[in-house]
């Protein structure tokens, strides 16, 4: 018997069932792909342990080094500071396990642990691929502000971090000051920026502070966190970055503490050697933190980069950057860390088939290994040199795709259908139509707009437009529309009164 109401009835019925019965909802589990066996993440494990203990950190701050010889690490034969396999053991048992990143709008924010995947953003991209020409030129604070404006409309970017830098914007205070503004002015999710100098954290913060929201100051609920590199490869400290981290705790910013080695070059080319290399740095983070403050919210984010070796160029994509983000993901969910892993940072500059390609298989593998944050996902192009909208919307898209598969089979008296297969062998032949198939279709089957499904001869008739056509007028589409009007516009005032502002 067939559903009345017609095709109208069913689209407006699944627009209000859209949260209830969304076939591919954010946040779903992920772990199905293992590239390691256990006993190989066990292995991989205590070398990164055997490093730290045998060799140990160099260029340690003496503050962060008084702090750690205190709580039991020592100086090793060769005077940089080593790390007992117990002392790591108890740091990573103390270290926080789940984290809360907060959005201005109390409704965007996101549970970061255990086996969820989020997609999200990064990069720092110096290039936007111009929307008119199809060119690549200089990023702009106002691409920054468009950029953070487009994915404020997509559903599968669950935070924010500045995709591109601002080069029209003096590389110093005015540079973090705006880099923030920006965020502030266009997305209520969770978001995150980078710090050069710690003395610019606190007035950035309070700027955030002045625009409060309505569940308290920006202090008592920080809806930004900090992207921090506090270890360089191979094995040492950043004096700067030790010190943006330890600012960034006294004003109780959530951290991202990243390690990104590059293989052949700061890092072993070997894929296990490189694991339990970068594993054994991004530890040394959790450490630099965790002596200070025990539990303090962090993300464990070990991101594998790859050179290609024949020229020394950086490369953001293929075969060994999923093989090796996926089983870092692996790594530290065994650990019971928050993850962070990157994925999507195809080496094409033009939408072909290698950006389509690449962007597929590394943002898959990092989904199915359970990558809790996967950064770089949405929107960057060129081996992260470039950032483009239309990128944005359709690495949206393919999230969907990514999270239906993640979601898997559901497997229920429902969902098996007996009764269903009797009404329609006894009755009209075929399933089209039943209630059984209109109830699926709302809740298991997720339905592109960017792709196109039609024939040959419709999609010509229709203009022959390519997924890079329709990104390109939707994304213009989306930049036409107002200002989202986040940013009250007394506390605009009172910032732009305080702070030299830049963006119109």
């Amino acid at each position: 018997m067939r559903k009345s109401g017609g095709r109208q009835a069913r689209i407006a019925k699944r627009g209000a069932q859209e949260q209830e019965h969304n076939p591919a909802p954010i946040g779903p589990l992920g772990g199905q792909y293992k590239p390691l066996s256990d006993s190989e993440v066990e292995t991989i494990y205590a070398t990164a342990l055997q490093i730290l203990d045998e060799l140990g950190m160099g260029e340690v701050p003496e503050g962060l080094k008084a702090q750690c010889l205190s709580k039991g690490a020592y100086i090793n034969t060769h005077g940089r500071l080593s790390f007992p396999p117990d002392f790591t053991h108890k740091i990573v048992d103390s270290a926080a396990k789940t984290i809360t990143l907060h959005g201005r709008d109390p409704a965007r924010s996101i549970e970061v642990g255990g086996q969820s995947v989020h997609f999200g953003t990064g990069g720092a991209a110096v290039q936007t691929l111009d929307l008119d020409t199809g060119l690549y030129r200089p990023s702009t604070l106002t691409d920054l502000y468009d950029f953070t404006r487009l994915q404020d409309t997509l559903p599968n970017v669950s935070w924010f971090t500045r995709c591109c830098v601002a080069t029209d914007v003096p590389d110093n205070f005015d540079l973090d000051i705006n880099t923030v503004y920006a965020l502030l002015r266009g997305t209520t999710k969770p978001v995150a920026t980078s710090f050069f100098l710690p003395e610019f954290i606190e007035p950035v913060c309070n700027m955030l502070d002045i625009a409060g929201s309505d569940t308290g100051t920006f202090r008592q609920r920080p809806w930004v966190f900090a992207h921090i590199s506090p270890v360089i490869s191979p094995l040492r400290y950043g004096e700067d970055a030790v010190d943006v981290t330890l600012e960034c705790m006294r004003l109780g910013l959530p951290l991202n503490c990243i390690t990104a080695a590059q293989s052949g070059a700061t890092a072993p080319a070997t894929l296990a050697g490189f694991l339990a290399s970068s594993l054994a740095e991004t530890l040394a983070s959790l450490i630099m933190v965790n002596v200070y403050e025990p539990g303090y919210p962090m993300i464990f984010s070990n991101w594998p980069l790859v050179i290609d070796l024949r020229t020394g160029a950086f490369s953001g994509a293929g075969g060994e950057t999923a093989v090796m983000n996926a089983a870092s993901a692996q790594i530290i969910n065994w650990l019971g860390l928050p993850s962070g892993v990157a994925s999507s940072m195809s080496d094409a500059k033009a939408p072909d088939a290698q950006m389509g390609m690449e962007k597929g298989i590394t943002a898959l593998a990092a989904g199915l290994a359970g990558g809790n944050m996967i950064h770089e996902s949405s929107g960057m192009m060129a081996s992260l040199l470039g950032a483009s909208f239309e990128a944005f919307l359709i690495d949206d898209e393919m999230h969907s795709l990514i999270y239906r598969t993640l979601r898997g089979v559901e497997v229920t008296p429902e969902t098996l259908g007996v009764q269903a297969i009797k009404d329609a062998v006894l009755g009209e032949g075929h399933f089209l139509g039943g209630q059984h198939t209109l109830d699926a279709m709302e809740r298991d089957y997720f339905y592109p707009t960017l792709s196109d499904r039609n024939d040959p001869k419709t999609w010509g008739d229709l203009g022959a437009e390519t997924m890079w056509d329709k990104a390109n007028a939707r994304a213009k589409e989306l930049l036409m529309r107002p200002d989202p009007a986040y940013l009250d516009p007394t506390a605009d005032r009172e910032i732009r009164k305080r702070f030299n502002i830049l963006l119109d």
